[in-house]
């Protein structure tokens, strides 16, 4: 009667084991089958046709004042509306400039886009979750994005991405096409690419602002480096050796002798008040 029941309880074991066995080769079968949905999108991508958002931009006619006030001041020699010359990251949706290399790492809950250039890398993430109630904006903001298979092939080719919850200040380019101070933007995109195209990746970015007119629609191009083993170029450390620094409302430059100079034509000294006057 004992020998039975250890035979009976290996038995029952082994069928236990078994069975946990079957389950786990069946969840790495089905999470293996669930990755074979997502492109390949490995390697290096690069931003393509320049760094300018296309002209001239739907503004608001207050706004339309407020980049005319700021290409004037860069003619003048000034830094104008863009942010970005102390180092501040350009935030969403100038970062998808792409200015250094891109790395894009699918997974079923996130999308990555790793780029280094001061703080532009992104999570989209794809898990089926709802926005935040509450929630820290930031310049790249939050992302929520969903894969989809538009020619029923069976693989994945498109990825729809809705961007909220940035703060600034932002502008669309270097010109310094302004986003409005509320910082109620959203940007939609399209990101996709053609199958017969592998190494070209296309993405439709709508951005709605109270700064506009309109949303704003504009496609920029990244193409995949045909290098094997790309090597990334590492840290982007933009205060590093930036010689901009911004007091009360002007910008003004460090000189090589670590002295402030002047960055336009008869600009005023920045209020020294605070500090006692002396004489040579």
């Amino acid at each position: 009667m004992l020998n039975a029941r250890k035979s009976l309880g290996s038995m029952v074991l082994a069928a236990a084991l078994c069975a946990i066995a079957g389950g786990l080769a069946g969840q790495r079968g089905a999470q293996a089958l669930d990755e074979m949905k997502y492109p390949d999108l490995r390697g290096e991508w690069r931003g393509t046709g320049g760094n300018k958002w296309p002209a001239p931009a739907p503004l608001t006619p207050e706004y339309q004042v407020i980049f005319d006030a700021g290409i004037a001041d860069q003619e003048a020699g000034g830094q104008g509306n863009t942010p970005t010359f102390t180092c501040l990251p350009p935030g969403m949706p100038r970062q998808m400039n792409v200015y250094e290399p891109m790395e894009i790492i699918v997974t079923p809950q996130t999308t990555y886009l790793w780029i280094e250039h001061v703080h532009d890398s992104r999570r989209i993430y794809t898990d089926g979750r709802d926005w935040p109630k509450e929630i820290e904006p930031t310049f790249r903001g939050q992302s929520i994005g969903v894969w989809s298979d538009t020619d029923h092939d069976g693989v994945y080719d498109t990825l729809a991405v809705e961007t909220r919850f940035m703060k600034g200040p932002r502008t669309f380019d270097s010109t310094g096409i302004p986003l409005h101070k509320d910082n109620q933007t959203v940007v939609k995109e399209k990101i996709f690419y053609d199958k017969s195209k592998p190494d070209v990746l296309t993405n439709e970015i709508t951005t709605i602002d109270n700064a506009l007119t309109h949303p704003w629609t504009i496609t920029k191009t990244y193409r995949r480096a045909r290098e094997k083993g790309p090597i990334w170029w590492g840290e982007s450390i933009c205060a590093e050796n930036n010689s901009h620094v911004v007091i009360g409302k002007e910008a003004y430059y460090i000189s090589a002798e670590g002295l402030l100079m002047p960055s336009k034509k008869d600009q005023p000294p920045p209020d020294l008040r605070y500090f006692k006057h002396t004489t040579n």
